[in-house]
């Protein structure tokens, strides 16, 4: 009768030629003896090899191998069974402490690798982007950053950096001793993840954001991009985030928990007049709804809460306005539109490689038309 005590495949070759040894011998020992007792010596051989195997995995396993193999052949005689099974269940349990112990070890290893912080003051630095309120940290990878408004909070499992920077305006020693320093913690803005990062690295020329301003922005969905924005304007600044989507409004919501300056407007952008108790007048409006009537929507927002010489920064999604016709002439399209609504483009630029058949167009709200 064949009992396979147990098997477990390795994952790694190891070395345990002295331990299957040290096992054979205790087999040949058993039948080497009388005849008379091979009944209770094929037993004991069992039970004994099996705690030979429990040893064998501890050992093992403290070197961080999963693999553990311990199989016994007993001869055609009849051994009794409810011995052998209860030396299987002996050796079965201790391969299953085995692996628990293994797969224990693997989630802490686990959560160290995800940690999404990023605390390394002597390879990364931050230095001012042009666009006032935005960072570029220098690193292995230069990435673009904003300073987080909400410590410790991640929005959309982006990484964050923590940089120890001189409190001090000189950053100067101070009576001889080394300069204060304290904490700043950094996002990092995903240009794949917002269209606005992807227009920044594209070298938009004026974003009209800045630390203090108030800024309209339509198409918030879950706030990726609006959390990035709350970072620029700072905590003297306004985020007016207009999303016509519930589901999407829900993640919004629960982003401006965090982030004061963030007032989430649960609207559609088409009808401004629902929700003009809200929103006061804006330095610059940030367009990313997605409509073939883009530009309309843009108008109507601008000439109830836009100031005059207001900066308009708005995505156009070819596909989704005209998806038979070249991007090329969506786009020029659209720019007739936006000034048609008293909006004098500025700049246009495509947001490849980040989207494709993009476009950003800046401009800013006149008067007259133009």
């Amino acid at each position: 009768m064949v009992a396979v005590v147990a098997l477990v495949i390795a994952d790694e070759e190891v070395d345990v030629v002295e331990d299957e040894v040290s096992m054979r011998s205790l087999l040949t020992e058993g039948s080497s003896l009388s005849e008379r007792h091979a009944n209770n010596i094929q037993v004991a051989s069992v039970i004994v090899v099996v705690e030979a195997a429990a040893v064998v995995a501890s050992v093992i396993v403290e070197e961080e191998v999963a693999a553990v193999v311990a199989s016994v052949i007993a001869d055609e005689a009849e051994v009794e069974r409810e011995v052998v099974a209860e030396a299987i269940v002996v050796a079965e349990a201790a391969v299953v402490g085995a692996l628990v112990q293994r797969v224990d070890r693997n989630r802490s290893s686990y959560v160290e690798a995800t940690d999404y912080r990023v605390i390394n003051t002597n390879a990364i630095a931050q230095e001012p982007h042009r666009h006032p309120g935005v960072f570029v940290a220098r690193g292995k990878e230069d990435m673009l950053v904003t300073r987080n408004l909400a410590p410790g909070i991640s929005v959309y499992s982006e990484k964050r950096i923590t940089i120890d920077e001189a409190t001090s305006t000189s950053g100067e020693a101070v009576n001889g001793d080394a300069p204060a320093t304290t904490k700043v913690e950094y996002r990092v803005w995903n240009p794949f993840r917002s269209k606005l990062a992807a227009g920044i690295l594209g070298g938009i020329d004026n974003i009209y954001m800045k630390p203090g301003g108030k800024v309209l922005y339509l198409g918030a969905a879950s706030g990726t991009s609006v959390s990035h924005v709350a970072d620029v304007v700072g905590p003297t600044g306004t985020v007016y985030a207009v999303e016509f989507s519930h589901r999407s409004g829900r993640d919004l919501i629960n982003m401006a928990t965090h982030r004061t300056n963030v007032i989430p407007i649960i609207e559609d952008a088409r009808h401004p007049l629902r929700y003009r108790m809200l929103v006061g007048m804006v330095d610059c409006i940030f367009a990313d709804v997605a409509q073939p009537d883009q530009a309309r929507i843009v108008g109507l927002n601008a000439h109830l809460f836009l100031k005059v010489g207001g900066g308009i920064v708005v995505s156009i999604k070819a596909n989704c306005i005209d998806s038979t016709a070249a991007p090329e002439a969506v786009f020029a399209r659209e720019v007739g539109k936006l000034r048609e609504e008293r909006i004098k483009p500025k700049e246009q630029i495509t947001l490849e490689p980040f989207e494709r058949d993009h476009a950003m167009v800046i401009g800013t709200y006149e008067r007259s038309a133009q």
